[in-house]
């Protein structure tokens, strides 16, 4: 167990499981995937309990890293947390873009990217459950962070990516201990082959939404970044959404943390960041439903937001609505000028799909979505040393 792990016994404050769409309750301690209606389940918590032996002033003197909210998580014994060293990811402003928004650097977290919030929580969760074996579909982060957090707790890992995965990804995968196999198609027809094979390999489907634990770790993106402002929120989050688990996360944090008396009820417009050449989430927004329709011929650089249906799709559209936010769609060009200003005039490399928040934010000033003067967080997913970048370097003949 690292330092950022709890080094004391836990307290479950977990009341019971729930159905995201009809509040159907399920007992908490038990092994589950969707609900009865094949919708997602939530974690819910005795927040009354919870407000009254849990304030800010104990998190004083524990490490940083998102095991420090413990509390707020469904972990039950410390022996079961799966940690690599987390830690608490920095804010970085961008000086030279207008309205210098702030980036929130999830890059700096193990295996490079976000992703191992939630499969840190959920692998620990597996553990406690007695689970042995796992599987999910990935377009690289999630199933890198898998295999990493897998091995970790000597856990049997199975990952399905598509074809055009980044290859650093895939060898990622495979050195870290998982099983990684290619499949001809986009990350829902891996997720077609894990739920298909289930039953006769005997693997637990870890895919996005699809078990009630991902989220609790995504959730504590929300809980960091009020703790960064100082128990507050800020005015606007943009965010980059392919399957949408961290931006329902972060809106679940925030109901959970007004609850327990932290913050107040402002909450930051969330701001859904899609490519244009997949946009299902940007599409049911503008037609003004609830669910949104698989995106055909799914196509963009910025692989991690390329999910063309998320089972999740109603979550996040709600949470869009109600905090008076919206969807956008941006293009693979202005993705690549974005990543590309921000490494040069900032110093800061940005994955594809943190380069897609600054040119939706960019999208947005020019438009007025966005006013210059709100306080800004753009989310930046992972390392951009992860993805393939341009070939540079002049020979030398001296």
């Amino acid at each position: 167990m690292t330092e950022t792990a709890p080094n004391e016994n836990l307290t479950s404050y977990v009341s019971h499981l729930e159905c995201s769409m009809t509040c159907e309750r399920y007992p908490k301690g038990e092994v589950r995937g969707l609900s009865s209606v094949g919708r997602p389940l939530l974690v819910r918590y005795d927040l009354e309990a919870l407000a009254r032996a849990f304030t800010p002033t104990d998190l004083a003197n524990r490490p940083t890293g998102f095991w420090r909210y413990r509390e707020l998580l469904p972990v039950t014994e410390t022996r079961n947390v799966v940690s690599l060293g987390e830690v608490e990811t920095p804010l970085i402003a961008l000086d030279k873009e207008c309205g210098r928004p702030i980036v929130k650097d999830e890059g700096r977290l193990p295996t490079g990217s976000f992703k191992a919030r939630g499969l840190a929580l959920a692998v620990s969760m597996a553990k406690e459950l007695g689970l042995e074996h796992l599987a999910m579909p990935t377009n690289g982060n999630a199933g890198a962070a898998l295999a990493a957090y897998a091995r970790r707790a000597d856990i049997a890992a199975t990952v399905f990516c598509p074809a055009d995965t980044p290859e650093i990804n895939i060898a990622e995968i495979g050195i870290q201990g998982a099983d990684v196999y290619r499949v001809d198609g986009l990350i829902d027809d891996c997720g077609r082959i894990v739920g298909a094979d289930r039953d006769g390999v005997g693997w637990f489907d870890l895919s996005t939404l699809k078990e009630p634990y991902r989220i609790e770790g995504k959730k504590t993106m929300g809980i960091e970044l009020a703790e960064q402002f100082r128990w507050s929120v800020p005015d606007v989050i943009v965010y980059p959404t392919g399957g949408g688990t961290g931006l329902i996360g972060m809106w679940k944090a925030f109901d959970e943390l007004e609850a327990i008396g932290w913050i107040g009820s402002k909450r930051p417009r969330m701001i859904a960041v899609q490519a244009e050449g997949c946009a299902p989430i940007v599409r049911a927004f503008d037609q003004g439903v609830e669910h949104a329709e698989r995106w055909e011929n799914a196509s963009t650089f910025a692989a991690g937001i390329r999910v063309p249906a998320a089972v999740g799709d109603f979550l996040i559209l709600r949470a869009v609505r109600e905090s008076n936010g919206f969807a956008i769609a941006v293009s693979d060009a202005a993705i690549e000028e974005a990543r590309d200003d921000v490494a040069r005039n900032e110093g800061l490399l940005l994955c594809p799909e943190g380069a897609a928040t600054v040119a939706a934010y960019r999208a947005a000033l020019a438009d007025g979505s966005i006013d210059p003067s709100e306080t800004t967080v753009l989310f930046n997913c992972a390392t951009g040393l992860k993805y393939p970048l341009p070939t540079a370097g002049i020979p030398f003949n001296g």
